[in-house]
């Protein structure tokens, strides 16, 4: 039997509309939606069951920036929303936990402050997510803007055993490109720990998904979509038949 794998289709925020970022760059947004809420209901109605949101004017203030927008997207749609982007405090968490978000993704935070991120994941199981970006296999923080001396591998390895219920592995270099999603990395990170391991940046196509669906080893848990899909070269009934293939 095949392993389980879920597709996260990402509605960024930036000011408050769904955007597209290039390598992360703030200054190379394209806007594709002035309405996030009504992105997630579409979302919704092309059959996805998950939903992947980032605050990216929080990611880079290191608090929540467009909360109306995530409250929105919240009342807009019934799939599990995972929400990452500036939320670097417990009681920041928790009050996401309790507006409704499913499990909140701490990147910045799993580097500058991993008691943080273990203590959470300990009491709330199931919740929480560490994010990894990575330029070169060395972590980034600060909504990208810093690139630490830790690299991806090391991170991951330090919230093992924790409670930490996955990692999402962006490879920063391909983030927006639409140049392929890099395999190897992902796998390198999955045959590293036993978190499960979701890989995002540079999906292009549905070959990417097959591709990392039969990745050696230990098996990738899922993948983002991002710009590919807004794009419209990935086509979510065939995106998802691939998933369950």
């Amino acid at each position: 039997m095949r392993s389980t794998f879920t597709l996260y289709p990402a509605i960024d925020l930036k000011d408050g509309q769904c955007v597209r970022l290039l390598r992360g760059e703030m200054d190379a947004a394209t806007v594709f939606n002035d309405s996030p809420a009504d992105q997630a209901a579409a979302f919704d109605s092309a059959g996805f069951t998950h939903l992947h949101v980032v605050d990216l004017n929080g990611a880079f203030a290191g608090t929540s920036a467009n909360g109306e927008a995530v409250k929105a997207i919240l009342k807009a749609t019934n799939a599990p929303v995972q929400l990452g982007g500036g939320i670097r405090t417990r009681a920041q968490i928790d009050a996401w936990l309790e507006a409704g978000i499913s499990r909140v993704i701490l990147g910045t935070a799993a580097l500058r402050d991993p008691e943080l991120v273990k203590a959470a994941a300990h009491d709330l199981p199931g919740r929480i997510i560490v994010g990894i970006d990575a330029k070169d296999g060395m972590v980034a923080v600060e909504g990208w803007a810093e690139t630490s001396d830790m690299s991806a591998v090391e991170l991951a390895k330090a919230f093992e055993g924790c409670g930490v219920t996955a990692i999402i592995a962006t490879d920063i270099g391909r983030d927006g490109l639409k140049t392929g999603v890099n395999v190897d990395f992902t796998s390198t990170l999955a045959n590293a720990v036993t978190i499960p391991i979701i890989a995002s940046g540079g999906v292009a196509s549905v070959a990417d998904i097959t591709a990392l669906r039969a990745a050696p080893g230990t098996p990738v848990s899922g993948t983002i979509l991002g710009r590919a899909l807004y794009d419209g070269d990935i086509i979510p009934a065939e995106a998802i038949k691939a998933a369950m293939a």
